[in-house]
């Protein structure tokens, strides 16, 4: 296995600009003019076999046109792009058989069909073995529950059911790429763990590369060691989601409950802390300090009666940055 291999990618479409009113429309029919969108610009990146990356961004970022390229759907305007030694496009018959895709606001199974009908069709048009097939239907039900779905047509499942569904059937042929746009879109709380813990698995057990799209930046805690931001079609971070906290502005913080309030000379001697209340201090851990030095210090210098660790808030950090940006 190669992984995924980008350089220097880049897509533009043509865009109609239309005139205004009766006249224009009129001008329109002899003199088209096109503009051009530019939806990435000199994208690189690489992605390991096993490895579990998601891609963030704000909508227009180029997320969903880095997924058809990688899936074969789109060619580069500029660049290229491998996938585990192939150029999706070129050679798409056999890219796609080592590839699941799950769509948070399409299905990829058949809506009339029972799920048992849709998948033997799947396991028919991937070749998976009988004993392969059973093993991975009996598996799936185990960790996603789908056991009592299998006979029910898929309109009349909810949208939970179905993208438990939609998962196991991306999966069924065992592909070593599966990409994931938006899959916890609309679901409730429970089933959103339930997928979580299943994908995690799935990450652990590093046979599986997985691309997750998404704007819920829970589900990248939970799966995603690393983060690729997008913005304006351009790569902006390729790293740990906290390496990203930490350039915006984020820190871990210590939130300490004190007995009595303390004074302003006290106070002075934890760098960036603030009152959060009469007996309550949140003081920032120092770049490249450990959290316990910080702790030993608060319990040596002043009576705390509790200590607690906060993460940095991220999902408001990205926010403020997306609405930051022109």
């Amino acid at each position: 296995m190669q992984g995924i291999v980008a350089e220097g990618l880049g897509r533009t479409f043509a865009v109609r600009e239309t005139g205004q009113g009766l006249a224009g429309a009129l001008a329109d029919l002899f003199r088209p003019s096109r503009g051009v969108k530019v939806a990435l610009d000199d994208v690189s990146f690489r992605i390991e076999p096993g490895e579990a990356v998601a891609l963030i961004g704000p909508n227009g970022a180029g997320k969903s046109t880095t997924v058809k390229l990688l899936t074969g759907i789109l060619t580069p305007s500029a660049g290229r792009v491998r996938v585990n030694g192939r150029d999706p496009w070129a050679e798409r018959t056999a890219h796609v058989r080592e590839l699941g895709v799950v769509f948070g606001q399409r299905t990829q199974l058949w809506w009339d069909l029972a799920v048992v009908e849709a998948y033997d069709l799947l396991a028919a048009m991937y070749e998976v073995a009988p004993g392969d097939y059973r093993a991975r239907l009996a598996r799936f039900d185990e960790v996603l529950g789908i056991g009592p779905l299998l006979r029910t047509p898929l309109r009349q499942l909810s949208l939970g059911e179905r993208m438990r569904c939609e998962l196991a059937g991306a999966l069924l042929h065992a592909p070593p790429l599966l990409i994931l746009d938006e899959p916890t879109v609309g679901l409730d709380v429970a089933v959103k763990l339930r997928l979580r813990a299943f994908l995690a698995s799935l990450r652990d057990e590093g046979r599986t590369t997985v691309i997750l799209t998404t704007h819920d930046l829970e589900d990248v805690r939970a799966l995603c060691p690393r983060v690729l931001l997008l913005a304006e079609g351009h790569l902006l971070h390729d790293g740990p989601l906290e390496a990203l906290a930490a350039r915006l502005g984020g820190r871990r913080r210590v939130r300490a409950t004190l007995r009595a309030p303390v004074g302003e000379a006290e106070l002075a001697a934890f760098a960036g802390a603030e009152r959060e209340g009469e007996c309550v201090l949140a003081v920032p851990l120092p770049e490249g300090h450990a959290a316990a030095d910080l702790v030993r210090a608060l319990v040596t210098r002043l009576d705390v009666l509790d200590l607690h660790i906060e993460e940095p808030a991220i999902d408001a950090l990205v926010a403020r940055y997306y609405e930051g940006r022109p």
